[in-house]
């Protein structure tokens, strides 16, 4: 390769432009295989196509540090997000069961698809290293064995520092990207110990722990799966993983509801949602009919309030606990037609709910005649009640009603 002879480019949109192609050569990488693969065939080593992108990067670093252009320090940092960044363009897929169809690789694709580039982005501004970057880090390339001494070092390190949970998650998707995934489930569990209402963190770990025990999803897994719904009903990794893991166990029924609760999630005229559709379709379910537009929500279903705390229990209120606001019909079912979830730290709460924040097509505020606002503040950050948890409610409203004003005046038995 010849030398790389600088343009009049701003070194951020030259970043930019390089991020985006390796986002599109990763998802090629990932994408491909995975559509071609038949049921049942073991998925090929991503990890090795994602480390020939970095290839000779450090023999630029160490050029860069004996020029004089970044030093010792920074040269560790730009180790440290090279492995950050091969962990996000490796994120490990749903596992699906052998006997799934071929539908369901066209599911993990889209999955893939979707959550890669964000989950890249999100992890960039996080732990990114942006003047690492600009001296020429972008440039830089390492030998597979440098980044698994790196890898190495980070798991040396986060047992001196254990209490650091952004730590654990790029270690956890380090080793995830380097198929050691006893490892990454490890890592994870250890970052879902700090940050115990993270559905993104109870996902990953999910992922990883079905590739540690042999790509299945059953047992533990499932287990995961099912508290990260508990905190975001609606979190699409955790609902693709349990749709899978539902059609590993041959819960067709199970796994038709799942599909259907991520459909209600996609836009309902995209490429993503006509496969889901096809996928329900092909386990002999009925796809729900997609949800109104934001734009076009009833404006009947519009019911406002706010959310206090009694005097009596303010001491009482744990500030990084979570708050759940909802609303449910007086008579027939107690599941939720619609819910917010914000932190207790922000009581009083000023709240809106409406029909987007439905848990299931169908079941929305505008159905019900009558409903009842309910304010929960749960230290365990799950949906379900628990005992000790703080919670008010207010009287029958008809949906529409602005207003509203509900005291947390109670704790749970």
């Amino acid at each position: 390769m010849g030398p790389i002879i600088p343009v009049p480019m701003s070194s951020t949109v030259l970043f930019w432009l390089i991020a985006f192609a390796l986002v599109v050569a990763t998802l090629a990488v990932l994408v491909v295989p995975l559509l071609r693969s038949a049921p049942g065939r073991t998925r090929p080593a991503e990890a090795d196509a994602a480390t020939a992108i970095y290839r000779d990067q450090s023999r630029q670093l160490d050029e860069d540090v004996a020029a004089g252009v970044i030093g010792a320090d920074e040269r560790e940092r730009a180790h440290e997000e090279i492995v950050a960044r091969l962990g996000d363009e490796l994120a490990v897929p749903p596992a699906p069961a052998p006997t799934v169809s071929p539908r369901a690789a066209w599911i993990a694709a889209i999955v893939i698809v979707a959550l890669l580039p964000a989950t890249a982005l999100l992890a960039y501004l996080a732990l990114g290293n942006s003047q690492a970057l600009d001296a020429g880090i972008a440039r830089q390339r390492a030998s597979e064995p440098e980044i698994v001494a790196m890898v190495e070092k980070l798991a040396e390190r986060m047992k001196a520092q254990p209490d650091d949970p952004k730590g654990w998650l790029l270690l956890g998707r380090s080793m995830g990207a380097l198929q050691r995934f006893k490892e990454s489930a490890d890592a994870y569990a250890q970052a879902a110990a700090r940050l115990p209402n993270d559905a993104d963190v109870l996902a990953d770990w999910a992922d990883a722990q079905a590739m540690a025990q042999g790509r299945t999803l059953a047992g533990k897994p499932t287990d995961l799966i099912g508290r990260a719904l508990a905190i975001d009903p609606k979190h699409p990794k955790a609902l693709a993983l349990a749709a899978s893991a539902a059609m590993e166990r041959r819960d067709d029924a199970t796994a038709v509801r799942h599909w259907n609760a991520l459909l209600a999630t996609l836009p309902p005229d995209s490429e993503q949602a006509r496969d889901v559709r096809e996928t329900i379709a092909q386990l002999g379910g009925k796809a729900a009919t997609p949800p109104p537009p934001q734009a076009t929500v009833a404006a009947s279903s519009r019911t406002s309030g706010s959310v206090v705390v009694a005097p009596a229990l303010a001491s009482r209120l744990p500030p990084q606990a979570t708050l759940f606001v909802f609303a449910r019909a007086v008579q027939g079912s107690r599941m939720p037609l619609a819910i917010i979830r914000k932190s207790a730290g922000e009581l009083p709460l000023q709240f809106v709910l409406d029909d987007s924040m439905a848990m299931a097509p169908g079941a929305t505020l505008s159905s019900a005649r009558e409903v009842v606002i309910e304010a929960r503040v749960s230290a365990s950050g799950t949906a379900a009640p628990t005992s000790g948890d703080l919670s008010g409610e207010s009287g029958p409203v008809t949906p529409g009603t602005s207003g509203i004003v509900v005291t947390i005046n109670r704790i749970v038995p």
